[in-house]
């Protein structure tokens, strides 16, 4: 009877929606719909052998025992292009790419070729074209042979080749830049503002190789100055139809990755042509103002020019002058400093909010090798050019965005960043009460603004600190690209665009574009044609900096590797039912304490205060709480670390355990879908489940695929170093990545309190 009853309420409650898979290690997927607060969760047995990426239709039943929704794919739409990157294994005469990805539970079955021993043991980079319903795996085809895994090459390939990104140019793209002819012609020069007599200088980093941004200072008479931000022209050289501009297109973005920089365009534009180098002639796009010594901008102006730089500066040579009045254009640099004050005091004013939370730095050596970790520090230089190029980037979007009386402002690229969702700022003011901390009511966005630069002011120097600006940024919507002028929340702008860096981003190459036709009184530009560059931008910009926060990741496991065993004083800066992320106190590298593995209390959730509290000992553990733990397990294939917790004695003695000594991972089946007890709709591969259990001990056709580790865990079970714990228990984090206030209405997977490093690197303030 009970059963009928079911039955008739999943009837009466079931819906279908389309979305996005976004797979788990284990096998289990939520969909990301889009249009409502919730992801949709499904179980791995209920995916119909859709993969992460996919996008598919999905039956929804609604809530279940008070819990998230839940559903059931009913077709998959679209396969996702996205390649998985893993181990080519050639056994007999049968292939499969071993897959690493941790979205990526199964491995590909590849049509065996002769030619593939020669890459048997390689790194590759497969797609997955069909998962046939009489299969165990999915069938793919392999479209990159990367090279042999561990190498440095090969790894940081693997990262750009896993998120879609090229890293290396097409033989025509690097001819036509080839082409382009070096010399300045005097009629070009002509054609131009010359800037040449005007002293004008960069700052940059001490490593830059190109320096696409300069600044220019003159006195003027009465007392005013005449500033210029002069940008690099690239759409000089970069003309629409050839492959350059394709390519531009196509990247969208040049690529930061631990050890290298992936150039969106060839070297010969972003290290030559258009890098400001002192001494030589350049051609750049400029904006010009007239600015009081109160910093108001009285006048401007922007065109085409021609300078030649004086000096070129790194942020810590412009720095020792700020800070000593010495030095190489002393003058010129005080007198910026001056003003970039003042403008950066009145911007926070307005309402701009102060992120600054301390980014680390990997250093490597020459082979890529990790051989320190160091905090990157944000000085007065830094912001003297950070408040010109924000300026230069609101009065360009002003000038076009803010026609006039009775005129209609013509299409635009903007860079906008949109007022955060009300919900998710409730949800920060709950949390943040959990800490002892509290935001007076606000009845604007802008009082807002200043309510969390108040907060975050207390909160500096506190334990909690990281944690408050973390969740702060995730209340925050992301900043994107648009047509639609939404103004920058985070900035304080009602008009905000990119035009200060065109060499490494295709929407500042598009608004010189625009603003030069504008300029010329040409007509208004297609609308849909930008907003649909506007949309691909923003979509390689995000894969662009997930790749970078890999890239990171893999090499902190790796700095990591030779210090299993050490303990560190570290701070909890993150809390899910499985566990808790510890972040190292000198480098801030964070691994995950597996609540499975402490022995002396059992810690039980409380997902209203995002805090665990010890059955036995009453001890509770918050968001910057202070521990100490030992580095345990460093997996370079999942860019994982694992910590174990020092219990303190202060924390109590609690006698025995009032939990089980061994306890399952707290979320490892998320609805009955284990990855080894749910291979495509229940069945397991030979009866060996995927959690841990053996590799090669189903004949695949006579073909055993044990031999190669999968996630550390060797065939007979048994992992790398000697544990016996599973790769179910080990990835289970997998879905914790998105955790409090990445989607809508605070819902989160895995309904994590902490943070992936991932989440803290959305500033509102990406300029």
């Amino acid at each position: 009877m009970g059963n009928k009853k079911n039955r008739e309420n999943r009837k009466e409650t079931k819906v279908e929606i389309s979305g996005k898979v976004m797979m788990t290690r284990e096998g289990y997927a939520f969909i990301a719909s889009g249009i409502g607060e919730d992801d949709i969760f499904v179980p791995a047995r209920k995916l119909r052998g859709a993969l992460h990426g996919d996008m598919v239709r999905v039956a929804v039943f609604g809530k279940r025992g008070g819990q998230r929704k839940e559903g059931e794919v009913v077709e998959i739409v679209e396969r996702s292009k996205r390649p998985h990157i893993g181990v080519l294994q050639v056994t007999g005469g049968q292939a499969w790419v071993i897959t690493e990805g941790k979205n990526m539970p199964y491995d590909i079955i590849i049509p065996f070729e002769e030619s593939l021993r020669e890459h048997n043991g390689k790194k590759v980079a497969a797609i997955v074209d069909d998962w046939s319903r009489h299969s165990d795996e999915p069938s793919g085809h392999i479209i990159d042979i990367l090279g042999l895994p561990g190498d440095n090459n090969t790894e940081m390939h693997a990262i750009l080749t896993e998120f879609g990104l090229p890293y290396k140019f097409d033989p025509q793209v690097e001819k036509d830049a080839a082409n382009i002819p070096e010399k300045i012609t005097a009629d070009e020069i002509k054609r131009r503002r010359d800037f040449r007599g005007i002293t004008t200088f960069t700052i940059d980093p001490v490593d830059a190789k190109d320096f696409d941004d300069a600044l220019s200072l003159k006195k003027l008479d009465g007392g005013n100055w005449e500033v210029g931000v002069h940008i690099a022209d690239v759409t000089h050289y970069v003309v629409p139809g050839t492959a350059l501009e394709k390519e531009a297109l196509d990247r969208a973005t040049s690529v930061y990755l631990v050890d290298r920089t992936v150039p969106m365009l060839p070297e010969k534009l972003s290290n030559r042509l258009c890098s400001l180098r002192p001494k030589e002639e350049k051609l750049c796009f400029s904006a010009v103002f007239e600015i009081s010594e109160k910093g108001h901008v009285l006048k401007r102006w922007f065109g085409r020019t021609v300078i030649n730089s004086d000096y070129r500066f790194t942020y810590e040579e412009a720095q020792d002058v700020i800070e000593t009045g010495k030095g190489p254009l002393a003058n010129e640099i005080l007198k910026f400093h001056e003003l970039a004050t003042i403008l950066r005091q009145e911007r926070f004013r307005r309402g701009a909010i102060s992120f600054e939370r301390p980014e680390m730095k990997v250093e490597v050596d020459k082979d890529g090798k990790p051989i320190h970790v160091v905090q990157k520090i944000s000085k007065e230089a830094n912001w003297l050019v950070e408040e010109f190029m924000l300026l230069a980037n609101r009065e360009v979007a002003s000038l076009i965005g803010m026609p006039g009386s009775g005129k209609k402002a013509k299409t635009f690229v903007y860079r906008i960043h949109e007022e955060p969702n009300m919900d998710k700022i409730e949800a920060f003011r709950t949390f943040i009460n959990h800490l002892g901390y509290n935001m007076r009511p606000t009845n604007s966005p802008r009082e807002l603004s200043g309510e969390i630069n108040n907060l975050l002011a207390v909160a500096k120097g506190k334990p909690e600190e990281g944690a408050i600006e973390i969740m702060a940024l995730r209340s925050m919507a992301r900043a994107r690209y648009s047509i639609e002028n939404m103004g920058h929340y985070g900035l304080a702008f009602d008009y905000y665009t990119h035009f200060t860096s065109p060499i490494r981003r295709y929407p500042d190459m598009m608004v010189h574009r625009m603003l030069a036709h504008y300029l010329d009184n040409g007509k208004s530009m297609d609308a849909q044609v930008y907003e649909d560059r506007c949309k691909h931008s923003s979509e390689r910009e995000q894969l662009a900096t997930e790749a970078e926060r890999a890239s990171i990741k893999y090499k902190m496991v790796e700095f990591m590797q030779d210090k299993v065993g050490n303990t560190y004083d570290g701070v909890i800066s993150g809390i899910t039912e499985w566990g808790m992320f510890v972040e190292l106190a000198e480098t801030r590298i964070e691994g995950l304490v597996s609540l499975r593995d402490i022995k002396e209390d059992y810690l039980e959730f409380n997902e209203e205060s995002f805090s665990l509290k010890g059955k036995s000992s009453g001890q509770t553990f918050v968001l910057g709480f202070p521990v100490k733990v030992k580095v345990t397990r460093a997996n370079l294939e999942q860019k994982q670390l694992d910590y174990a917790l020092i219990w303190d004695e202060s924390w109590g003695d609690p006698t025995g355990n009032s939990g089980p000594s061994s306890r399952g991972p707290r979320d490892s089946s998320r609805g009955g879908s284990s990855r080894g007890g749910s291979s495509r709709g229940g069945s397991s591969r030979g009866g060996s489940s995927r959690g841990g259990s053996s590799r090669g001990g189903s004949s695949k056709g006579g073909a055993s695929k044990g031999g190669t580790s999968k996630g550390g865990t060797t065939k007979d079970g048994s992992s790398r170093d000697g544990s016996t714990t599973s790769r179910s228990e080990r990835n289970s984090r997998s879905s914790s990545q998105n955790s409090f206030g990445t989607r809508g209405g605070g819902n989160s997977r895995g309904r994590s309190s902490g943070n992936s490093r991932g989440g803290s690197q959305r500033s509102s303030g990406n300029r």
